[in-house]
């Protein structure tokens, strides 16, 4: 019997939901969460996700599914597209945590978590990246975590919201 591992999760929201879409499903974020925990031991899954008042539901239902959400202030941008980018806060939050976790998670396959993922990875902390967008992942995040990176393309069966 293995000793079960404490391992983070610690996932960009935007670019989670935009990578699954841009497979064609929609992703249960219930049943991710059960699959993160039961496949990989995750205790704790952070979602970094931009604050918009009228999601207030969506903000609650994901907490009632055990995520913990670290909301970032949105500013509206030139054309009025709402942009709350969480990368500073999701390398923050996981360096702050770094001695509560055996390993980490990084959900996302931007290219701007390069750096935090080659120092998790040399300091054997990284369990590994989950990339949602398999055609345009970083290539930047795929050398960070060489072996260690996992594409979502084949768990739809397995999380997709019906």
């Amino acid at each position: 019997m293995h000793k079960k591992e404490n391992n983070f999760a610690f996932i960009d929201s935007q670019n989670l939901n935009l990578g699954i879409q841009s497979l064609g499903w929609k992703l249960d974020f219930a049943k991710f969460r059960r699959y993160l925990k039961e496949k990989y031991d995750i205790t704790t899954a952070y979602i970094f996700i931009g604050f918009i008042p009228q999601n207030q539901d969506l903000y609650s239902s994901l907490q009632k599914m055990g995520y913990i959400l670290i909301l970032k202030p949105t500013i509206p941008d030139e054309d009025g597209k709402v942009k709350g980018n969480v990368d500073a806060d999701l390398v923050l939050q996981t360096m702050l945590d770094y001695q509560k976790y055996d390993k980490a998670i990084i959900v996302s396959s931007d290219g701007d978590f390069h750096s935090l993922v080659k120092h998790l990875y040399d300091t054997k902390k990284l369990k590994f990246v989950m990339s949602p967008y398999i055609k345009t992942c970083s290539k930047l995040l795929k050398k960070s975590a060489r072996e260690k990176i996992v594409f979502m393309n084949n768990l739809r069966k397995k999380l997709e919201r019906k």
